[in-house]
């Protein structure tokens, strides 16, 4: 016998629309960001947004815009591949690959790195941005000098 579904869990997955909507904005404009596009940024964070990554933590659009613009600068290339999502809520966790070309990395060459977005949404706009990716795999690894040292460690531990 097939169960069918009950009006409680209609209900709920049509609560999930409006972060399902938000976070296919925000894959969206990820996909756009450049050195001086960075303009979209208001049709997905709040005004309040607060942003966290291994590097950084930002409150206010404002200082948001002045973050993303300074990071995608020197940016030749970026693009992400975005896996599974998951919603609860007012939550999601989004899992992605970011595909990076930057002059100083890898002598310019693509670099991929997995990472997620933790992201908390209200009134259909992210408030609530935390990016967890290994810093290392982005940045340290892949510096000349720095990175030659940061793999030595890294085959010295596992």
């Amino acid at each position: 016998m097939t169960r069918q579904p009950t009006p409680a869990a209609a209900t709920d997955i049509r609560q999930h629309e409006p972060v399902a909507a938000t976070v296919e904005r925000f894959q969206r404009l990820f996909n756009t960001l450049s050195a001086g596009q960075i303009s979209g940024l208001a049709e997905v964070y709040s005004e309040q947004v607060r942003f966290a990554d291994p590097f950084s933590t930002v409150e206010g659009l404002e200082n948001l815009q002045a973050y993303f613009d300074k990071v995608y600068t020197n940016v030749t290339a970026c693009r992400f591949e975005f896996g599974d999502t998951l919603v609860s809520g007012d939550q999601a966790c989004v899992e992605w690959t970011m595909h990076l070309q930057h002059p100083r990395l890898r002598r310019g060459r693509e670099l991929n790195v997995r990472g997620i977005s933790r992201l908390t949404i209200t009134e259909g706009r992210v408030c609530y941005h935390r990016d967890y990716f290994d810093a290392g795999e982005l940045l340290y690894e892949n510096l000349p000098l720095l990175g030659s040292a940061v793999r030595l460690v890294r085959s010295f531990a596992s």
